[in-house]
């Protein structure tokens, strides 16, 4: 299987700012969408931004202007710029990569990260 290490989170005073990572080591990373994903305790899972190897991206409304998200194919890397964090964005972010070259409802045959935790503090 592919995996997938997400890295960067911790614990940030709002309005500040995070890099969350993720690294991979596999071949067919280039070809695939990745995204991030994130979820609070209680909350279903929700889209956070989306990337495809040509750097497409697509964003949830409540992190736009405030979140970038980039790749770097030479790496086999994600990352998500986080900016001006609320408490809201608390949660714990998942790294996942698609298994077509573009995005949509994570299927069953994508696979996803272990999480890293972000916590914002008010």
């Amino acid at each position: 299987q592919v995996q997938l290490v997400e890295s960067g989170g911790g614990l940030v005073q709002a309005g500040g700012s995070l890099r969350l990572s993720c690294a991979t080591s596999t071949a067919v990373f280039s070809h695939n969408a990745m995204g991030w994903y994130r979820q609070a305790p209680g909350k279903q899972r929700e889209l956070v931004a989306d990337i495809t190897a040509s750097d497409y991206t697509n964003y949830a409304d409540s992190v736009k202007g405030r979140f970038t998200v980039s790749r770097d194919n030479a790496k086999n890397t994600m990352y998500l710029q986080m900016n001006d964090l609320r408490p809201e964005d608390t949660a714990s972010y998942y790294c996942l990569i698609y298994a077509s070259s573009w995005f949509g409802k994570p299927t069953g045959n994508d696979q996803w990260g272990q999480g890293t935790q972000v916590t914002v503090s008010s």
